[in-house]
């Protein structure tokens, strides 16, 4: 009977009166002493134990009601004042500054997944059966290249439309449309595509510079296969030429998916000359006003960065400056060495490791 008092009491606080439920702690050791006590003399052992290990497992392993959380659970209408206050805070004009690209209906947006599809279209047309369709040999390799050839200058000719839409739209002209934008992306597709047997050129001494600079690269193929420095290289090539035509934000991207791919971050309006490879990779930065002559060669962790900026009469940084080193020819930088500011490197030197 104390056993089933206590009980009682114990589903009364729990379900009736939860602000109660600390009561029944204090009173819980007696129930259990009486319970036991009873159990043992009336019915025996058996009882006695179901009894003990029912209480010693809602004493130490449940937690009281009082801390289970608040006694008092959230109506649907609180959840849905909390949600909707969120997002009246989160479109606040105020907190959108310079955060918030205005789209105009019809006009493409970047997509990294289809630049990503332009990258590897682009791989497979410079370095034939390494990506894209393995089967590709001497005999189809005209058709395989013009196949991709043409779908890389479409796709290629959409994404470029997209990054000049975003940089003629902002937030003072919006809804401004530019019909005159999709000739122009068409023609800077194919002057990208124009250059590809040059970027083809460029990066095969790339290749040769990584194959005579590591002793343990046994052929070309382990290295436009295996080496993350060739898809850095790749990416950046493209984007530097797609800078060079004045195409904004895409090449940017470009080059942000190969550092995410490979470590190494590489700015598309760097200018980095022939036979340049970087051993290992991982954690280069190659600043936008960098210039790197040929036959130079990076190691894992080199930083070619800039000091702080120069502010103006407003305290802005002064943009658009030259503030990063120069390479010349024949140059080796060791790991982790870092390199700041406007300073000349000369031909031969070499930089040890930090």
């Amino acid at each position: 009977f104390p056993y089933f008092l206590f009980c009682v009491v114990q589903r009364y606080n729990t379900y009736v009166t939860p602000s109660l439920s600390t009561c029944y702690n204090d009173v819980t050791p007696i129930f259990l002493f009486l319970s036991i006590k009873i159990g043992i003399g009336f019915f025996g052992i058996p009882v006695f134990i179901i009894n003990f290990v029912r209480e010693i497992n809602r004493l130490f392993l449940v937690p009281p009601y009082h801390l289970r959380g608040s006694s008092k659970q959230m109506s649907t209408q609180q959840i849905t004042h909390i949600l909707t206050q969120t997002v009246d805070n989160l479109s606040e004009e105020q907190s959108l500054k310079g955060l918030f690209h205005q789209h105009t209906d019809g006009d493409p947006l970047p997509s990294g997944k289809k630049l990503e599809d332009i990258i590897e279209l682009a791989r497979a047309i410079l370095f034939p059966g390494y990506y894209g369709k393995s089967s590709v040999n001497l005999k189809t390799i005209k058709y395989q290249i013009g196949v991709n050839v043409e779908r890389l200058h479409r796709l290629l000719a959409e994404q470029i439309l997209a990054g000049l839409y975003f940089g003629e739209n902002n937030e003072e002209t919006p809804d401004v449309y530019h019909p005159e934008l999709r000739e122009k992306a068409d023609e800077l597709s194919a002057k990208l595509v124009a250059r590809l047997p040059e970027i083809r050129r460029i990066l095969a001494t790339d290749v040769y510079a990584a194959y005579c600079g590591d002793p343990a690269a046994e052929s070309n193929a382990e290295i436009i296969a295996c080496y993350p420095v060739i898809k850095a290289l790749t990416n950046y090539r493209i984007a530097h030429e797609l800078y060079l035509l004045g195409v904004p934000l895409i090449p940017r991207i470009i080059t942000e998916m190969a550092h995410s791919e490979t470590g190494i971050d590489i700015h598309p309006q760097a200018s980095i000359g022939n036979y340049f490879t970087i051993d290992h990779g991982t954690g280069v930065v190659i600043g936008a006003t960098c210039i790197i002559g040929n036959n130079v060669k990076l190691y894992q962790g080199v930083t070619l960065g800039a000091k702080s900026f120069s502010l103006d009469e407003n305290g802005n940084p002064i943009k658009g400056i030259a503030r990063h080193p120069i390479l010349e020819d024949n140059v080796v930088v060791y790991a982790n060495a870092t390199i700041l500011g406007r300073i000349t490197i000369g031909e031969g030197c070499i930089v040890g490791a930090n």
